[in-house]
Formats: structure tokens, sequence, C-alpha cells
């Protein structure tokens, strides 16, 4: 591209791929949505398995990538800090995005409390879990802190990897960091590798995000074609409570905090981090958007080292959909079905649990052990906790897709609220129209002069 180019020809080419991309990914989820209804209508076996087929080889897509970027991300965020104002500045934006991660997780939880109980979810609702989904409950082992403690340091670092165990490699990636960091130009051949792997990944996850309209009718397609009618009929109390409450933090909440901490307006940061928010919504995966979070976060104006650091440690601890409101909503449910009544401390339980257990949640099975846990601190049997985990497991994927959105929310918001307080939020960059993440090759401009971080 000439460099001599109209200064408004690149915006409106990219406003322009925005709005294409983000129509194609929503005629994939409308043409998915009849499909699965077609399949379930005519009891279409070969549509159904077409369908599933594709979401799951797009998934697997996404998922293969998930733990190399999540590693070499980390490690070359730590590193990048080094160039914002040394160790005392890292440890001060690590203490603050934690400070956020915790505040915005209280919101949330609080909120949810207080819809859980102005909508009595639960209450009159009679479901005897399946079998199937007893069976699959059985497999897995129920969330205390102490599996919590346990499941953190892997007693192998190969097999963290290879088993895909994301709290494991983030621990891992962490330590790797700060070594990293405190070695300075030593290690500075790691590092490189390490810059290097991670854009290799995020090549190839462009190509893939691309292939996002083919995936969503897959998805979606699935998901109608395995509940029908019932896609929105069953436990109707829990999922609308569920995406009521998700709606005010993600409406609500972050765009308040945007405005009046952070200085962004809510059009602004909403017309760039659509298009995440929404592929998190298809995807159901907080590891899967990575890439489009963290961009979207450099596209508002976050300094990328400190995005590089705070967006991929968010991605696995920062989960105000999975790890607060959504426990808190699900647990008064399931104790509104079984006649059990909470008293204030029990409240104040759930929203300790979601302040603090929300940093030991990883992945897209953060919801199943926040929620084990909360269950747990309630005082609930384990017969009990078992039953209710298999009503609200049946309905998991419709509760994932809003809950994973808010999840992405939150981890592209507090970047930007921390970014605004240390004076990393470039204006200039957050005022620029916004460009569809990883959809396009981006031309070589100015130099910056900022840490070098990856593309």
């Amino acid at each position: 591209m000439s460099t001599d180019a109209s200064p408004d020809a690149q915006p409106r080419s990219g406003n322009r791929r925005t709005l294409i991309f983000g129509l194609t990914v929503l005629a994939g989820l409308v043409l998915g949505a009849v499909l699965g209804l077609i399949a379930k209508a005519t009891e279409a076996d070969w549509l159904v398995t077409t369908l599933d087929t594709i979401g799951s080889i797009f998934t697997s897509l996404l998922q293969f990538t998930v733990i190399p970027l999540v590693f070499t991300a980390i490690v070359v965020g730590f590193t990048s800090l080094r160039g914002l104002g040394g160790a005392r500045t890292a440890t001060r934006l690590g203490g603050k995005t934690l400070l956020w991660f915790g505040i915005t997780s209280l919101v949330a939880v609080l909120i949810g409390i207080v819809v859980g109980l102005i909508s009595g979810t639960g209450n009159g609702v009679s479901v005897t879990p399946s079998e199937a989904a007893l069976e699959r409950l059985a497999e897995r082992d129920q969330g205390d802190w102490l599996t919590v403690l346990n499941g953190l340091v892997p007693s192998n670092v190969v097999s963290a990897f290879a088993e895909g165990e994301i709290l494991q490699v983030v621990f891992v990636a962490v330590l790797v960091g700060v070594a990293t960091f405190a070695l300075g130009d030593r290690a500075k051949p790691f590092v490189t590798f390490n810059q290097a792997v991670f854009d290799v990944i995020q090549k190839i996850l462009g190509w893939i995000i691309r292939l996002a309209p083919i995936g969503v009718l897959g998805l979606i397609g699935n998901a109608f074609a395995t509940y029908g009618n019932e896609f929105v009929q069953p436990l109707l109390s829990l999922i609308a409570s569920v995406y009521i409450a998700s709606a005010l933090v993600l409406f609500v909440v972050y765009p308040l905090l945007l405005k009046f901490v952070g200085g962004v307006s809510p059009k602004t940061f909403f017309a760039k981090a659509w298009t995440a928010l929404q592929f998190a919504f298809v995807s159901r995966s907080s590891g899967a958007t990575l890439p489009l979070s963290r961009q979207t976060a450099v596209n508002l104006g976050v300094e990328p080292g400190y995005a590089g650091f705070a967006v991929p440690l968010g991605t696995t601890t920062k989960m105000d959909g999975c790890a607060a409101l959504y426990p808190a909503i699900a647990t008064i449910f399931i104790a509104n079905i079984f006649g059990y009544s909470l008293s204030f401390w029990q409240y104040v339980g759930i929203v300790a649990v979601a302040v603090f257990g929300a940093f030991a949640t990883a992945g897209t099975t953060g919801w199943f052990t926040m929620l084990t846990l909360t269950l747990s601190t309630i005082g609930l049997p384990p017969e009990l906790i078992a039953t209710g985990v298999a009503i609200v497991f049946g309905i998991d994927p419709i509760l994932d897709m809003i809950r994973t959105a808010t999840n992405v929310g939150g981890q592209i918001t507090v970047p930007v609220l921390v970014a605004r307080g240390e004076g990393l939020l470039d204006d200039e960059v957050l005022n620029r129209p916004s460009e569809p993440p990883l959809l396009e090759e981006r031309k070589d401009e100015r130099k910056d002069e900022r840490a070098p971080v990856p593309a």
C-alpha cells in the first residue's frame, strides 16, 4: 500500500471490512439456527452430523493454538514491561491490574446476587438431571480450595502443556516471565524466540478467524439441532437471570467505568470491541478470543507492552461472567429448587469465593470449578451439589455464550482503566476509526518508541 494514499482511505476500508465481517458472522449465526431447527424438525441425522463436524473442526482449530499463545504472550508481556519503567513500575501495574480484577468481580457477583433474588430463579422449577449428565459429572472432580491449590503447580512441566492444563501453563509462564524480566539482556535470545512463536501463532489465528462465519454456522446449528424449541425454554428463569445480569455488567458497569474512570466513550469502546465480543459469544472461549481481545485493547490506545501482559493474564483469571455472576445466580437457583434458604453469611461466602476464587479459574471449564466451589461454601451436601450442577449442565451452552462475552468485556476494560491511570493510554490511537482485528495485513507505519511487543 502506498504511503501517500489519502489518510481517510485506510480507515474507511477498515470500517468497511469490519462491517462486512460482522454481517457475515451474523449471517452464519442466523443460517446455522435455521439449519439446526430444520435438522431437529426433520430428524435429519446427516445434517446434525455435518453441523457438529463443522463446529468441532472450527473449535479444534482454535483450541490447538491456545496453549502456545497464552504461554508466549505472558512471557513476552512480562519482558515488555521492562520498557515501561523497570521492576517497580511492573509491580505497580501488576498490582493495579489484579486490584481492578477484584473490584469488577465484586461488582459482578453483587449484581448476580441481586438479580437472582429479585427474579426468584429456581422457584417452582422441577427438573430431573439426565443419566448422561450424571455420568459426565461423575468424570469430573468437584471444585474445592484444596483441588484448586493442588492443580496450580504441575508435577511435570511437559504434561501441563501436553494435557492442556491452562492454569498450570499460566503458572509456569508467570515464573518464566519473572525470570526473564530479572535476567534482562541475558534472556534476550529466549524472549526473541517466544516473540517469534507468538507472531506465528497470531498469523495462524488470523487465518482461522477468517473462517468464523462458517464455524459459527456449525456451532449454533448444532446447538439448535440438539435443543430445538427447548433451546430457550428449559429453566427459563435461570437463562433470563444470567442474561440480564451479564447485560448489566457488560453494557452498564463496564461503560460507566470506562466513561468516568478511563475517560473512554462507551460508543468508541463497543465500536472497537464488538468483533471480539461477538466472537467470544459464539466461540464460548476466552482463550480463543485472546488475540482479538489483545488487539482490541491496543486499538483502544493501551500501551502494547502492558496489553501483552494484562490481557493474557485476564484471559485465565478475569472471568466476571463464569466466575462471579454466574456461580452466584446458579447457587441461588439450585438452593431454591431444593428449598434451601441461604443466610446472610452464606451470601458473604458467595462473594468471597467470586472475588478470591476467580484468580484460580482457567479456560472454558472455570464455571464448573467455581460453581461447585461456591455450592460447597454454602454447605450443600455432595449429593445435592452433584444433582444441582447436573441440572444446569444440560443448558450450559446457552448460558456460556453470554458469560464468555462478559468475561472478554472485562478482560479488555481493565487494561484500559489501568493504562489511563498510569499514563499508558494513547488518545491518538484511541480516537482513530476502528479497524478489524486480525482481518487485514497491517502496513509498517511509524517506528514505535515504546517497548517491542508482538504484532
